[in-house]
């Protein structure tokens, strides 16, 4: 491919991003999309093909960024990738566009043959299977045998940095993203290595 059409590919990617974050999936418009990158709505399918696979390489351009600067482009394991879900949250807080389009676009996919559904169950899944894959890592750095905790551990970290994207996107003078987020994966990853009574029993 040549290094005008990556180009021109990736702007249309960063136009669709902020777009499909503001209005959602549904309601954005390729046209709008267009003007954006100046270009014309034959243009952008000429690269992508239709609005579906648009979205599609969105989130997958989303991802990549993401792990773009970490060795061989892939997330850590063991306690390492606990760490570099908390320096997510801390990049995370500096960039709402992208928090707003993934919290719009994951929400979307739910709806029955939403285009994003499959990627979003895929992605879960996957991210499931890291985090799980990184409390038997640390498991066995701690000689834990305990491991009846893992699985909903690995849940509730994915659930919870979600859900308080959510909260301070609704209110950023309120909700501190990064501080919030360490505070329950340190409270996650104590319960499932070191578990200790609790107040509610």
């Amino acid at each position: 491919m040549r290094q005008e059409t990556i180009r021109r590919r990736e702007e249309i990617l960063k136009a669709a991003l902020q777009t499909f974050g503001s209005k959602g999936y549904n309601k954005a418009p390729l046209t709008e999309i267009a003007d954006q990158v100046g270009m014309t709505h034959t243009g952008v399918l000429h690269h992508f093909g239709s609005k579906d696979r648009l979205l599609l390489e969105v989130l997958a351009y989303r991802d990549e960024t993401d792990v773009a600067h970490l060795a061989g482009k892939h997330i850590p394991g063991g306690v390492d990738l606990f760490r570099h879900l908390v320096r997510t949250a801390v990049l995370n807080s500096q960039r709402a566009g992208i928090v707003q389009a993934y919290a719009v676009l994951s929400a979307d996919s739910v709806t029955d043959d939403h285009p994003a559904r499959e990627f979003f169950a895929g992605r879960y899944t996957t991210l499931r299977a890291e985090v799980r894959h990184a409390f038997e890592e640390l498991c066995d750095a701690k000689g834990v045998t305990d491991r009846s905790k893992i699985e909903d551990g690995a849940t509730a970290i994915l659930a919870v940095m979600d859900g308080l994207q959510v909260q301070w996107l609704l209110a950023p003078d309120e909700v501190d993203l990064a501080r919030s987020t360490e505070f329950a994966i340190r409270a996650i990853v104590a319960g499932v290595i070191a578990p200790q009574p609790s107040a509610l029993d």
